[in-house]
């Protein structure tokens, strides 16, 4: 139970409460009893919207189930089903066309397309490196990862390895040469970079000089003493620094004593509140809250040993250069934004109307805003336009965002900000979002910096609502659905004909394999082709190599030409077509590895969330392949084996059976960790192993499939179990 006290009439954690008076409401100079009023008149304004809405999902999934229940021995008749949605008010009518008209957006989210990171704000050092991505050496990202093939001498080693030092060398001045060319020779032949009067003069190996092809490129430059000095380029709207100290490994033994190449890589990060963390109480909550102060006020820091060494995390300065135009200030982080949990999940930090706990949504929206404020009013050093980013998850079609629209003016009322401070990122990541997501846009023209694809949670939501319709078709053939391509393609043509090009972010998913980075280089420019002007990486490294695609590809191009050939039309009946198998012919083996392969995943990730409060890892797969994963993954594996098990295709003691297997290859994967709780020695003593069983046989009647419910009761019982 948590230790409250009287706010108002609202009975609030000592430890948040102790928090905000201390740390946030005494520093801004705000009136702490007023601010317990307004916020306990905001509760009691937003709370029951907030349940009315949770009502009308449910009401609506009723009715789909129903639907499915009442066609169930008739064939198939998509029209019918479309014509269904639209009668139930799951799909609304599209009003005209318009343009968003979002103000006062800062350049890394309206002008730079780029990476975009994604870090749990409850670990400090991980949102620090975050932060700091905004800046990565491409020397290093290429050098520790598989982009560079460890072959034929060129293994990575305990101690540097000079021919694979080449082979990273090699790639990066060949970059140089695809984005920076010279007039005449290439970078590789280089012996001097030089500026006089501001002017870049590059000497060659035959003492020629030249230029670079395109002279705009290049920006300004950093002298540091005479032989340590950094020449600024730019190239699509990113940034690239030329690091140069003759006295230093690289740059000793190169030709013009360039020791790095470092590529502005991570343009923004979120701040993560939500799925990638674990925060179930007071306690959790006010780590993460502590964090995004800490950033928001620029001094957050963490103190950590490595190699025996005690080393001191902080954020990274302002970087200076001189240029024809004076002095050039860049930022040395990150453009951060706030993901605030969504409707569903309340939390026991605050009590109002006697015994209700508050929507945490709603308590994040307050909270993260005013934490907001150190940056607003004491510096800027997070938005110079003086915004407040707030991604909101796992909303429900136009009236789940015009609620949010409505809370975020309130919080500004309420905290005396100006209109439309708060900015809105809305993740189309559920089914009624995506169909109606030229009107969810609507709803928040004036403030939406962002929409974003979330394959992951769409498909959880997207098996869910079919739970009633049939089988769903294996994991693997759900990745090649048709409406999974249709809903990417949608997302970006609605973004840009809602007029998002040049004043807010078209996104894409994660890339969720961190050790596969070769893969990543690969692949992924596939994002910026499709005109998104971001995508999310699961590390700084991973920014720095999905940077390259930028690079490669002028996504504000790529934008008008889609704008100009394009229009979704076609997609809404694509969108909607469930991922049933309509007539199925899988073997007993075939069944078998789906039941494993989605047992393993579930228990991976399960147990070190109950177990340890880790809300996103790297947990390996049953190939052992390190998969980023979080509740997103764990909803789709979960409502899988839920659907097979609801329509026969397993029986509940296969899948008992298959998840008592599946934990003991866990709890031999972690093995290495000493903070580790094995599974298999008591099954029934395991509250991670009795949440993995919940998550499957409550899988039908969890609100839209999520795993939070479970996860967050589960979580609460064994920390009160440790007190």
């Amino acid at each position: 139970m948590e230790d409250l006290e009287i706010k108002s009439s609202l009975k609030v954690s000592k430890l948040l409460s102790q928090f905000l008076e201390n740390e946030v409401l005494n520093k801004l100079d705000l009136n702490v009893d007023k601010f317990w009023e307004d916020f306990d008149h905001v509760i009691k304004v937003f709370a029951p919207k907030n349940e009315n809405l949770l009502n009308k999902r449910e009401d609506i999934k009723k009715k789909i189930d129903a639907y499915y229940i009442s066609n169930k021995n008739k064939p198939y008749n998509h029209d019918d089903y479309i014509n269904f949605l639209k009668q139930i008010d799951y799909i609304v009518p599209e009003g005209p066309d318009f343009n968003i008209n979002t103000e006062n957006v800062d350049m890394e989210i309206a002008n730079i397309p780029g990476p975009q990171l994604v870090v749990p704000v409850t670990n400090a050092r991980y949102s620090i490196n975050a932060a700091n991505a905004r800046w990565g050496s491409l020397y290093d990202a290429l050098y520790g990862t598989d982009v560079i093939p460890e072959e034929n001498g060129c293994e990575k080693g305990s101690s540097y390895n000079a021919k694979r030092g080449e082979k990273v060398i090699a790639f990066a001045k060949d970059f140089l040469d695809k984005y920076f060319p010279l007039s005449n020779g290439s970078h590789a032949e280089v012996t001097n970079y030089s500026v006089i009067d501001n002017e870049l003069t590059i000497k060659l190996s035959d003492n020629n000089e030249t230029n670079l092809r395109e002279n705009n490129k290049y920006i300004g430059f950093n002298k540091i003493n005479e032989d340590i000095y950094e020449i600024l380029l730019k190239n699509n709207n990113l940034h690239v620094i030329l690091s140069f100290d003759k006295n230093s490994l690289i740059g000793s033994s190169d030709k013009s004593s360039l020791q790095d190449v470092i590529l502005e890589s991570a343009i923004t990060t979120i701040q993560d509140c939500e799925d990638s963390v674990a925060t179930v109480d007071a306690e959790d909550k006010v780590l993460a809250y502590k964090n995004w102060l800490g950033l928001m006020k620029g001094d957050l820091e963490d103190t950590f040993e490595k190699n025996g060494k005690k080393i001191v995390r902080k954020l990274n300065k302002t970087k200076v250069f001189k240029t024809k135009n004076g002095e050039l200030h860049l930022s040395g982080l990150s453009l951060m934004l706030i993901r605030n949990v969504g409707h569903l999940m309340t939390n026991p930090a605050i009590i109002y109307s006697g015994n209700k706990e508050i929507p945490e949504g709603i308590m994040d929206t307050v909270i993260t805003t005013m934490i907001s404020m150190f940056d607003l009013k004491n510096g800027k050093n997070n938005s110079k336009t003086g915004s407040v980013y707030i991604v909101k998850p796992k909303m429900h079609g136009p009236e789940e965002v015009e609620f949010t629209i409505e809370l975020f003016a309130a919080v500004e009322k309420m905290l005396g900000l100006p209109n439309n401070t708060i900015k809105i990122g809305i993740m189309d990541e559920e089914r009624r979002t995506t169909i109606n997501l030229k009107e969810c846009i609507r709803h928040a023209k004036e403030r939406l910096v962002f929409i974003n694809t979330g394959f992951l949670d769409r498909t959880g939501d997207e098996i869910h609502t079919a739970m009633e319709g049939g089988p769903i078709i294996p994991k693997a053939e759900i990745k090649g659905a048709e409406w999974i391509n249709a809903y990417e393609k949608n997302n970006v043509l609605v973004g840009l004909k809602c007029g998002l090009s040049g004043k807010a972010q078209i996104g894409k998913g994660m890339w969720a394999m961190p050790d596969l980075m070769k893969d990543m280089y690969e692949q992924k420019i596939q994002h910026p082709k499709s005109g998104a002007n971001t995508a999310w990486v699961p590390s700084p490294t991973a920014a720095t190599i999905h940077a390259l695609h930028y690079h490669e590809v002028d996504v504000f191009e790529e934008q008008k030409n889609i704008s100009n050939q394009s229009n979704n039309s076609d997609l809404q009946p694509k969108i909607l077509t469930p991922p049933i198998a309509f007539g199925y012919n899988w073997s007993p083996e075939d069944i078998e590895r789906e039941i494993d392969n989605n047992s393993q995943g579930i228990l991976g990730y399960v147990v070190r969330w109950v177990d340890q409060g880790v809300g996103c890892s790297k947990v390996p797969d049953i190939n052992d392949v390190g998969l980023m994963e979080d509740r997103a993954t764990c909803r789709i594996s979960s409502q899988h084996l839920a659907n097979w098990l609801h329509h026969n295709i397993i029986t509940k003691e296969q899948a008992i059976a298959s998840l008592k297997k599946m934990a003991q290859i866990v709890d031999k994967q972690n093995e290495n960790d000493t903070n580790y709780k094995k599974m298999s020695k008591n099954y029934d003593g395991s509250l991670a192993f009795q949440a993995a069983l919940d998550l499957v046989f409550k899988g039908t009647t969890s609100p839209s499939g999520y795993t939070e419910p479970v996860l967050h009761e589960r979580r609460l019982e064994l920390k009160s179990l440790s007190r």
